[in-house]
C-alpha cells in the first residue's frame, strides 16, 4: 500500500512533488496500488518510485523519470510515455496496452510477460531490454532499438520491426508471423525455432544469424542479406530468396518446396542434405556450393552456376539444368532420370 505522506504530495501535482524529490533525493517514494486517471504527470520525478499494482490509464508521462521504478503488474493502458525515461524500470506483466512509448529509454528495462498489444515503441530505445514472453501483438517498433534485447518466446504476430535495431537480439522460439521487418538489422541474432511465417524480411540484414530449426514458410526475403547464417533444418518452403545473398550460409537438411532462389547468391553454401524439390533456381549462383544427397526432384536450375558444386548423390530426376554451367561439379552418384542437361537434351540412363 501507499505511503500516505507520499501519496498526500503526489496528488498536489507535479510541480510540488517534484520539488519535493529535489530536496528528498535519497527517498524511493511509495505510491503502490495507486489508483488514477488521465493523471498529468508530464516531466514528474518518479525515479526508484514504487509503483506496484498502480492503475494509472491514460496517464501522461511524456518526459517523465522513471528510471529504476518498480511498475510491476501496473496497470498504463494507453498511457503516453513519449520520450520519458524508462531505463532499468520493472515493467514485468505490466499492462501496456495501446500505450504511447515513442522515443522512449527503455534500455535494460525488465518488461518480462508485459502485455504490449497495439503499443508503440517506435524509435524507442530497447537496448538489452527483456522482453521474454511479452505481448506484441501489432506493436510498433518501426525504428526502435532492441539490440542485444531478450525477446525468447515473445508474440510479435503482425507487429512493425521495419528498420528496427535487433542486432544480437534472442527470438528464440519466438512468433513473428506476418511481422514486418523490412530492412530490419537481424544480424548475430539467435532465431532458433522461431516463427516467421508470411514475414516481410524484404532487404532484412541477417548475416551470420543462428536460423536453425525455424519456419520462414511464405516469407518474404527479397534481396536480404543472410551471409553465413545459420539455416540448418529451417523450413523454407515457398519463402522468396529473389535475389538474395545466402553465401557461405549453412542450409543443411533445411526444407525448400517451392522455394524461389531466383537470381541467388549461394555460392560455398553448405545445402547438403536439403529437400528442395521444386525450387527456382534459374540464374542463381551455387559455385563450390554443398548439395551432396540434396532432393533436387523437378528443380528449376537453368541458367544456374553450379562450377565447381558437389552434388554427389544429389536427386536430379526431372531437374531443369539448361544452360546450367556444370564446368567441374561433382555429379558422382547423382540420379539424373529425365533431367534436362545444359545442351538441352533430355538425360536417358538406359
Amino acid at each position: 500500500m501507499a505511503n500516505q505522506e507520499h501519496l498526500a504530495l503526489f496528488e498536489q501535482g507535479v510541480t510540488v512533488w517534484n520539488d519535493w524529490r529535489k530536496h528528498h533525493a535519497d527517498i524511493s517514494p511509495n505510491l503502490s496500488e495507486v489508483a488514477f486517471q488521465e493523471m498529468n504527470l508530464r516531466e514528474a520525478a518518479l525515479f526508484n518510485a514504487d509503483l506496484r499494482g498502480v492503475v494509472l490509464t491514460h496517464a501522461d508521462f511524456c518526459m517523465a523519470d522513471l528510471s529504476r521504478a518498480n511498475l510491476r503488474h501496473a496497470d498504463l493502458r494507453e498511457a503516453i510515455f513519449y520520450t520519458a525515461n524508462l531505463e532499468k524500470a520493472d515493467l514485468t506483466e505490466a499492462k501496456l496496452i495501446g500505450a504511447d512509448l515513442r522515443e522512449s529509454n527503455l534500455q535494460s528495462a525488465c518488461l518480462k510477460g508485459a502485455n504490449l498489444y497495439t503499443t508503440s515503441f517506435s524509435m524507442a530505445n530497447l537496448r538489452d531490454t527483456n522482453l521474454r514472453e511479452a505481448n506484441l501483438q501489432s506493436a510498433n517498433l518501426a525504428h526502435a532499438n532492441l539490440s542485444y534485447a531478450d525477446c525468447c518466446l515473445a508474440d510479435l504476430q503482425h507487429a512493425d520491426l521495419t528498420q528496427a535495431d535487433l542486432k544480437s537480439t534472442k527470438f528464440y522460439t519466438a512468433n513473428l508471423s506476418q511481422a514486418n521487418l523490412y530492412a530490419a538489422d537481424l544480424s548475430q541474432s539467435d532465431l532458433r525455432e522461431a516463427t516467421f511465417s508470411q514475414a516481410n524480411l524484404r532487404e532484412a540484414d541477417l548475416r551470420e544469424a543462428d536460423l536453425s530449426v525455424a519456419v520462414l514458410s511464405l516469407a518474404n526475403l527479397v534481396g536480404a542479406t543472410l551471409y553465413k547464417a545459420n539455416l540448418t533444418m529451417a523450413n523454407l518452403s515457398m519463402v522468396n530468396f529473389c535475389m538474395a545473398n545466402l553465401s557461405y550460409a549453412n542450409l543443411r537438411r533445411a526444407v525448400m518446396l517451392g522455394t524461389n532462389l531466383i537470381g541467388s547468391n549461394l555460392y560455398s553454401a553448405n545445402l547438403s542434405g536439403a529437400v528442395l524439390v521444386d525450387a527456382d533456381l534459374r540464374e542463381s549462383t551455387l559455385r563450390e556450393a554443398n548439395l551432396s544427397g540434396a532432393n533436387l526432384t523437378k528443380a528449376n536450375l537453368s541458367m544456374a552456376n553450379l562450377a565447381g558444386a558437389n552434388l554427389t548423390h544429389a536427386n536430379l530426376s526431372g531437374a531443369n539444368l539448361c544452360q546450367a554451367n556444370l564446368w567441374e561439379a561433382n555429379l558422382e552418384g547423382a540420379c539424373l532420370a529425365g533431367a534436362t542437361m545444359p545442351d538441352g537434351e533430355v538425360y536417358d540412363n538406359g
